[in-house]
């Protein structure tokens, strides 16, 4: 164990691209969906609407959020259609599941997808049973990460001590917060390596690594 996480009694994931690897590709699929309903239901041509998706993501933390501030789109239409992905790139990794099992406390999933894609992410990976809890953007009210408003109400839901707690995520945007918080960060993915920033206490290429390397 690094002796900085051997304080550790709280291991919390982000969900995608952070417990299964981006080489996957289950969010290019969802973001291929994003686009094709962002141009339906704004009507902009292709390269307008995804300059607005970027904008919303930017400012809002997610697509969905900027959607229902400005568009007064149904969440759940939005979730089930964009989520509507085939999972066969993506099988279950025994080695990992088990490195996640053996972490010493409890372990929480923490992301800003939907119940219903936690719930079939976290079956089709063998990963149910892993976890104490899943704190999922229902939740936290549709406000998505890096919200400092999201960290607390997860923190207070789940008792979550931040001095005690590590959190994983393969967005350097939504460790800000948790650092400032008092929880250790660490960056996963494959430009985890190349980051600078002051808020990720660790980098590593992949989850699976990070934890082998712990144990």
């Amino acid at each position: 164990m690094i002796l900085a996480l051997a304080h550790i009694d709280t291991w919390i994931f982000d969900l995608d691209q952070t417990l299964y690897p981006h080489e996957a590709n289950i969010m290019s699929q969802v973001e291929e969906k994003m686009a094709a309903y962002m141009i339906r239901e704004t009507g902009l041509p292709p390269i307008e609407a995804a300059r607005l998706r970027d904008q919303y993501l930017h400012e809002h933390g997610t697509t969905l959020a900027g959607l229902v501030a400005y568009h007064n789109i149904d969440p759940y239409s939005f979730l089930n259609e964009v989520h509507d992905v085939s999972l066969d790139t993506l099988a279950p990794d025994e080695d990992l599941n088990r490195l996640i099992h053996d972490l010493p406390g409890r372990k929480l999933v923490f992301t800003n997808g939907d119940e219903r894609h936690a719930i079939r992410l976290l079956a089709h990976m063998d990963m149910a049973d892993l976890f104490h809890g899943v704190f999922h953007l229902e939740h936290a009210s549709w406000i998505p990460k890096p919200a400092l408003a999201t960290f607390e109400k997860m923190m207070a839901v789940h008792a979550v001590r931040p001095e005690t707690a590590a959190f994983f995520e393969d967005s350097s945007k939504n460790l800000k917060p948790a650092q400032a918080l008092g929880m250790k960060t660490i960056l996963v993915g494959p430009t985890a390596l190349t980051n600078s920033d002051n808020h990720v206490d660790f980098r590593s290429p992949s989850l699976k690594a990070f934890l082998s390397a712990l144990t």
